[in-house]
């Protein structure tokens, strides 16, 4: 007997359309399933959607030592997963969909037309040619005492008991998109295992701005600087400052770092070099010669190029006597310390650490508590930077799930 006629009786419930839960219902349509998929909103993909209103980022190009590296302690967790899927994979399936992709000067991976739409489309409508059926307005409520799933929709609340489950629900990061975290109260019920649900690449605020730099400069782009926890490597970068402390990219890729100093510290100090490109002796030089008449923004502006938010962050930060210290000013220039004392709300994060631990999955992604169910996608305790990292971890989580389950299903 071969498996799609093994498994063609065999009824699938995946719970969630984001990239995880549709990849799964991919695997399983081809493995002969009978594949129907529950999401609560109007329509599936919304955070993927969202994801990609500024250019679809699906992946990334870098050797796979590096791309692996960014899962940082999940790695070994996340190698497996990548193994099936990784980014050259993700790319020669996409280009299965007859969308094309090209490299950005990033190494970062886009679709050519940088819209996710044109792929969300084109895979929907596979999977439908495929059978897999997809039901939207249907939120999931957990297991009734029978153990069926229970599933509320607008017409009632219906109970379905498939041959096996899939849950990618997501974390709980931009909830009006459907990851809300509801999930987590009904699985620890269950005994499963969880970590706490965390903000990740996020944003972090300080004890409070100057109505001074808060008034002028919030939303203010703070290009070619460097940050980094004080003692460790400064990354290259740029990020934003808001009316309630930082964000945006620099800050996404430091946010597991400065999160966990706040865990154990209460709050985090990072260190801004505000001229990467220049050595301090050379500043210490410029600085040192004579202003005259000129105010000392001017011989900020004239000496150094610092003016605009980088001035106005200085003076922030900055120990008023250094301004009078040509040596001083320059070593806050290079190593001007800002304090961070909590990431912003939950909901606000692109992504969220935390959720279903590995160790209460088996190889094949299933819940060791409660045989027949998988998870896959953000709701797994992994997290990574911005950059494709993220979605091809989801895509390469719904495909193991989906391929374990299938497995589990011809034992």
């Amino acid at each position: 007997m071969t498996s799609s006629t093994a498994n063609s009786a065999k009824s699938v419930a995946i719970i969630g359309g984001g990239p995880a839960g549709l990849m799964a219902a991919e695997v399983l349509s081809q493995a002969g399933c009978k594949v129907d998929l529950y999401d609560a909103m109007p329509s599936v993909g919304r955070k993927f959607l969202l994801a990609g209103v500024g250019g679809m980022n699906i992946t990334h190009s870098e050797p796979y030592p590096a791309f692996l590296s960014r899962y940082a302690e999940r790695a070994p967790m996340i190698a497996p997963l990548l193994r099936g899927m990784d980014a050259q994979a993700l790319c020669e399936w996409i280009h299965g969909l007859g969308i094309q992709t090209f490299v950005g000067t990033s190494g970062r991976v886009f679709p050519t037309d940088m819209k996710a739409a044109p792929l969300l489309r084109a895979w929907l409508k596979r999977l439908r040619d495929a059978g897999v059926v997809i039901h939207t307005r249907h939120r999931w409520l957990g297991w009734n005492a029978e153990g069926s799933l229970r599933i509320a929709n607008p017409e009632g609340e219906l109970t379905i008991q498939p041959d096996a489950t899939l849950l990618a629900l997501g974390g709980a990061s931009w909830a009006r998109l459907g990851s809300d975290g509801a999930w987590l109260p009904l699985l620890e019920q269950r005994g499963v295992q969880m970590a706490p649900l965390q903000a990740a690449n996020c944003g972090f605020e300080v004890s409070g701005w100057s109505d001074v730099l808060k008034g002028k400069f919030a939303g203010a782009p703070l290009k070619n600087i460097a940050m980094g926890l004080q003692g460790q490597e400064l990354r290259l970068g740029e990020c934003v400052v808001t009316a309630t402390g930082i964000e945006g990219s620099l800050v996404y890729a430091l946010s597991a770092q400065i999160r966990e100093a706040i865990n154990q510290q209460r709050e985090a100090t990072v260190e801004i070099d505000l001229l990467p490109g220049k050595r301090l002796q050379d500043i210490h030089k410029a600085l040192s010669k004579p202003r005259g008449s000129r105010s000392m923004s001017r011989h900020l502006h004239s000496q150094v190029g610092i003016d605009g938010v980088k001035a106005a962050l200085l003076r922030e930060l900055a120990p008023a006597e250094s301004f009078a210290d040509p040596a001083a000013l320059a070593q806050a220039i290079k190593h001007l310390p800002l304090t961070l004392i909590r990431p912003r709300p939950l909901d606000e994060a692109i992504s969220t650490a935390g959720g279903v631990t590995f160790e209460a999955l088996d190889e094949q992604l299933m819940l060791s508590a409660m045989p027949g169910v998988f998870c896959a996608g953000e709701m797994l305790d992994w997290e990574a930077p911005t950059g494709g990292y993220l979605l091809t971890a989801c895509f390469a989580s719904g495909r193991a799930a989906g391929l374990g389950m299938a497995a589990w299903l011809n034992r």
